[in-house]
């Protein structure tokens, strides 16, 4: 008779802090993340198969597969895999292409849905907060945007970890079915966009220094003609250019940034900018 043997609580924690502290740890372009999982799931297959060296190395190799994700809500991933291999040490049919499968099917999406959420919303935001005491000389920004991404982001990486073990392999449709994803992703992205515009509007500066002589009257370029005819409008134009050259043009970011430089010096030279 197989031995049911089963991961406790601490088990899962351990786990779950192995891969959150060390998600990026080794990270190559042959495996990525595949050590971090590995050393993630050491102890836990050390319980699971510690008695069985043949399995043990089995499962060593068989998560230093290629895999990649957002590493904290990617970590539902986690969970349904140790459950299933849970489940195989307990003697269910689970076989190494079901497990490989789960991960190569779901890091994709996960990490869709991770990077839309952390990189393109929360991130922004947190770093309106940051920058805005920063810009003021408070020392306090740096910390406070630290501060704030861990006791968000930490949380949402441990209640996913332990709801993709809860679920286990026949869960998962639960979590991906329906529009509620959807909906999470299009709302989370339209407040990204706004705070990634409030952003530019707030920290992108520049301004015209020029100025139309007509007779007696003097009109400065900025004030009397940028201004009232749009408000913003060269922050904009170069937040646009920058984009354009980002996305459309798919240049590197070292030279836009060249690129922005010497258009920032040429019109200085010339009292243009």
């Amino acid at each position: 008779m197989i031995e049911q043997k089963s991961l406790s609580k601490k088990d899962l924690v351990i786990a779950y802090w192995r891969w959150i502290l060390f998600s990026n740890c080794n990270y190559n372009y042959e495996r990525l993340m595949a050590t971090a999982v590995v050393f993630s799931f050491k102890n836990v297959f050390k319980k699971l198969y510690g008695d069985n060296k043949v399995e043990y190395k089995a499962a060593l190799k068989r998560h230093m597969q290629f895999f990649n994700t957002e590493p904290h809500f990617g970590s539902i991933i986690h969970g349904i895999v140790l459950a299933m291999e849970e489940q195989r040490a307990q003697g269910k049919p689970v076989t190494d292409e079901a497990i490989n499968g789960i991960k190569t099917g779901l890091m994709g999406p996960f990490a869709g849905i991770g990077d839309t959420l952390w990189q393109g919303t929360l991130t922004p935001i947190l770093l309106a907060f940051g920058l805005s005491m920063g810009s003021q000389g408070n020392l306090m920004g740096p910390l406070v945007y630290s501060v704030l991404m861990a006791c968000i982001m930490f949380p949402i990486g441990y209640m996913c970890f332990m709801k993709g073990y809860g679920l286990g392999r026949e869960g998962i449709e639960k979590v991906l079915g329906g529009n509620q994803i959807k909906k999470v992703i299009t709302g989370a992205s339209c407040m990204g966009a706004v705070v990634l515009g409030a952003l530019a509007a707030q920290f992108v500066t520049v301004s015209c220094p020029q100025t139309i002589q007509m007779g007696a009257l003097s009109m400065g370029m900025q004030k009397e003609v940028f201004d009232k005819l749009f408000l913003g409008i060269l922050p904009l134009g170069a937040t646009l250019l920058t984009l354009y050259m980002l996305k459309n043009r798919q240049m590197k970011p070292t030279l836009v940034t060249g690129i922005m430089v010497l258009v920032g010096m040429v019109g200085g030279v010339f009292w243009i900018l």
